[in-house]
């Protein structure tokens, strides 16, 4: 794991995080800055900078289901969520450790903004 990944230093416990869930692959935790009622990161513990670098597709798999987890802990499965993966500067990607957000607790109109 990168020294210098924020994400990697959560897996480490040297940054703390709210953990909202977690799996033996993976971690879901709040977002310091949400952007809906509910904003959630769900993150493999095994670092891969993008989507584009994950290579182990069972991994992709397992933040799949960690973010329905969190959809129905968090009490907005029923009526609805959003699971987003940026990739890459132009996607929209500022932390560079594949993550999913799950966003809900609101309408969430399409498209976003």
């Amino acid at each position: 794991m990168p020294d210098d990944c924020i994400f990697c230093r959560i897996v480490r416990g040297g940054i703390p995080a709210k953990i909202v869930a977690e799996s033996a692959t993976c971690i879901a935790f709040r977002d310091v800055h949400p952007e809906a009622p509910v904003h959630v990161l769900v993150i493999p513990r095994e670092h891969f900078a993008s989507l584009n670098d994950v290579t182990n597709s069972q991994v992709m798999a397992d933040m799949m289901q960690l973010a329905v987890d969190v959809a129905r802990k968090e009490s907005i499965a029923a009526s609805g969520y959003r699971v987003v993966l940026n990739t890459n500067a132009d996607g929209g990607q500022t932390v560079f450790h594949v993550h999913a957000h799950v966003l809900g607790g609101r309408h969430m109109k399409w498209p976003p903004g």
